[in-house]
């Protein structure tokens, strides 16, 4: 998986089209260094498609239009650990971001009856 394959994660998670996606990032005016342009949406969906290399400077502006950081566009594990299901993924999330609220017994607790969650899973598949 690339950061192209978490970009169109992302929007079909928002249920932001690729043409709303292009636009505002595009109002954002990114200039793309080799040129000095801001890039077209036809150039944007190019990148959408993998069919052009995402340029690095536009993360920044991508990560602002989807409403994430930055490193999130390069972290990959979490949502395809429930089959691809959009908002189980974006739930697991969510969770995972309190989990540093919560008291260390009570972290290991979870964990425990997450274990026996996964061996019944285990069990039954």
């Amino acid at each position: 998986m690339d950061v192209i394959d978490k970009i169109n994660f992302l929007l079909k998670e928002r249920r932001l089209s690729k043409r709303d996606f292009a636009q505002r990032l595009i109002a954002l005016q990114p200039k793309l260094k080799r040129t000095g342009e801001i890039p077209t949406e036809s150039t944007i969906y190019g990148y959408l498609s993998g069919a052009r290399e995402l340029k690095i400077e536009l993360i920044p502006y991508v990560a602002e239009v989807l409403n994430v950081k930055e490193q999130e566009l390069f972290e990959f594990d979490v949502e395809y650990a429930s089959d691809h299901n959009i908002e189980r993924s974006k739930e697991v999330r969510e969770i995972i971001a309190l989990l540093r609220y919560v008291p260390s017994a009570k972290i290991k607790e979870f964990k425990a009856r997450l274990e026996e969650y996964k061996s019944l899973f285990d069990k039954n598949y």
